[in-house]
């Protein structure tokens, strides 16, 4: 276990290895599942300020799932996810020339519409970060879907932390990530 600041990062985030493989699991991650995406609080807001850059990027059943739901739902325990169709894929999730599942809002941010890249949970996987009153718990979610990401890390050496460093910077800051690199590296 690794301690920084408010956070509590879990040795399996150094210890094991992964790179996204599209071509193999095609996005999973973005249909599979009974819940949208989690969301922080102050990302609803920005969702409703990048939602109409971000729907032309949609197909139908997106837009219809975010007309009739909102662009975002709570879950059984009050917390906010993104929207899906019919409690399977994201609502926000488009298809590629290749067939692969992708971030419609991702999309919009690369294209340079918007400022928001997508919702932390995502941009962050195969970590997942639970709140708790004093501290963030960051754990490995360890997901069949991605296995040929974690076979595809350990051919490359890419530790999930090395993967994750753009999306933990956001999250954390530079120095927060230096600092972990750091504790990492000199154990």
């Amino acid at each position: 276990m690794i301690v920084i600041d408010n956070t509590v990062i879990s040795d399996d985030i150094a210890d094991h290895f992964f790179v996204c493989e599209l071509s193999k699991c095609k996005g999973a991650c973005c249909v599979e599942g009974d819940l949208g995406a989690p969301l922080e609080l102050d990302e609803l807001a920005l969702l409703e300020e990048v939602y109409p850059h971000v729907k032309p990027y949609l197909n139908k059943k997106g837009i219809e799932a975010i007309e009739k739901n909102g662009l975002y739902e709570q879950d059984l325990d009050g917390d906010y996810v993104t929207t899906t169709v019919n409690g399977k894929e994201c609502a926000y999730a488009i298809y590629d020339k290749k067939g692969i599942l992708k971030c419609g809002i991702e999309q919009a941010f690369l294209d340079g519409k918007i400022n928001f890249r997508k919702p932390i949970s995502c941009y962050l996987y195969p970590i997942r970060i639970t709140k708790y009153d004093h501290f963030d718990a960051l754990n490995y979610d360890r997901w069949h879907i991605c296995n040929p990401a974690c076979h595809n890390g350990r051919e490359l050496g890419v530790p999930i932390y090395k993967f994750l460093k753009d999306p933990l910077i956001t999250k954390y800051g530079s120095a927060w990530y230096e600092e972990l690199v750091n504790k990492i590296e000199n154990q």
